[in-house]
């Protein structure tokens, strides 16, 4: 038989994910590029980061910095790493055992997953939750048990969370401050935590990416601070939040040793190591903790110029205390589901944003969308222009 007479065909693949699709955060952004919305949906800034930062890059990439680094991380940044994380929360983390430089916090959080999750082992996330986390687990074999934060407040309901702990539990996902609701653990949250699990072998992902936007005077409360988390915690957080880089996808993970060994292993076969002279620019520019320690007030005072914008329209304005965004009830405004809302806001009022119910997996809604306000004052100024005739 020649080759031109041979049928020509793809085979078939049963997907291991069949419930995932195209996410609203691609739908709604299409929306708004197509009706020439504000799109204040996607959590990204719409501003440059510090040109000291970039400069730093740029001269690691000219002192010939291009090739690949230790598949753990560049010794400086994990160095730097380290030293930020015990000035801030008082845990001295080992730069050569317990720090791991990943491609991106959504990177750092399956492979920790994929690390430690084995088939038929349960993984507990409080829904609402960020979009990787189910997926993740599913893509281990794992058995996702979601616990629902409290509507309304979205503060973790302890007694649900135990409630949900079986032999079969392997870990728990947690992340302060939250997205999408903006609410941040308390400490007396977080120590009910550490209470919880410690007759428990089970582990903690804890996503921290947004652990230098905490507002109005309070402190983040790490799993670092606590050492019967920190003993049981993958800690993930982000340079891309921190430095306003998010497309350069540059994260960490801490662990103690043995979980940072399990992680490596996982670690060096997924993305093997990360880009070079963006990891040394990092370093270097760390050097400096101003800018890292300057960003609650940074944010606080767009939340803040956002907020009093919003208060003159029709939407309730729900508590915001850490991360970049803004939750608003739009029971008041419409009777629409949250995602036929948020279609309407960007067809009709010229404004994008994400509904709440896209957080949950049976598409829960509580008449709640989120607002992102990492954006220049004048695109918050704009977008609230528009709002105002709600």
């Amino acid at each position: 038989m020649t080759f031109e007479a041979t049928a020509v065909r793809t085979p078939a693949v049963r997907t291991k994910l069949p419930a995932v699709g195209t996410t609203i955060f691609t739908v709604m952004s299409a929306l708004a590029t197509e009706t020439g919305a504000v799109n204040l949906g996607q959590g990204f800034p719409d501003f440059e980061c510090d040109p000291k930062l970039v400069q730093s890059v740029t001269d690691a990439m000219a002192r010939g910095l291009n090739q690949y680094p230790p598949m753990t991380g560049v010794p400086a940044l994990r160095e730097a790493v380290a030293a930020k994380v015990e000035a801030m929360y008082g845990r001295r983390y080992d730069a050569g055992t317990e720090i791991t430089i990943t491609a991106g916090a959504t990177q750092a959080i399956i492979t920790a997953i994929l690390a430690v999750v084995r088939p038929g082992d349960e993984v507990i996330v409080l829904e609402p939750c960020y979009d990787s986390y189910v997926p993740n687990i599913e893509l281990a074999g794992g058995t996702v048990v979601r616990v629902p934060l409290v509507p309304g407040t979205f503060r973790p309901d302890f007694d649900r969370i135990a409630a949900a702990i079986t032999p079969r539990t392997r870990a728990i996902l947690v992340n302060s401050p939250h997205n999408p609701s903006a609410t941040v653990w308390t400490r007396e949250e977080m120590l009910r935590l550490q209470e919880l699990l410690a007759p428990t072998d089970v582990l903690v992902i804890s996503d921290e990416v947004y652990e230098h936007m905490v507002f109005d005077g309070q402190p983040h409360q790490s799993a670092a601070r606590f050492p019967g988390l920190a003993a049981r915690s993958f800690i993930v957080s982000s340079f891309g939040k921190t430095y306003h880089v998010t497309g350069w996808k540059v994260g960490y993970v801490l662990a103690p040793v043995s979980l940072t060994a399990e992680f490596r292993k996982v670690h060096q076969f997924n993305v093997f190591t990360v880009n070079t002279p963006v990891q040394h620019g990092l370093a270097a520019y760390m050097a400096d903790p101003q800018p890292y320690l300057q960003l609650p007030a940074f944010y606080q005072r767009k939340r803040d110029l956002f907020r009093e914008g919003l208060a003159r329209t029709r939407l309730r304005v729900l508590p915001s205390e850490g991360s970049y965004f803004q939750c608003v009830d739009i029971s008041s405004v419409s009777d629409l589901p949250e995602e036929e809302f948020c279609k309407w806001l960007t067809r009709e009022i010229g404004v994008a944003a994400i509904p709440l119910s896209a957080f949950y997996g049976d598409g829960f809604d509580q008449r709640v969308v989120r607002f992102c306000f990492a954006k220049k004052d004048e695109t918050l100024r704009g977008a609230l222009e528009r709002l105002s005739r709600l």
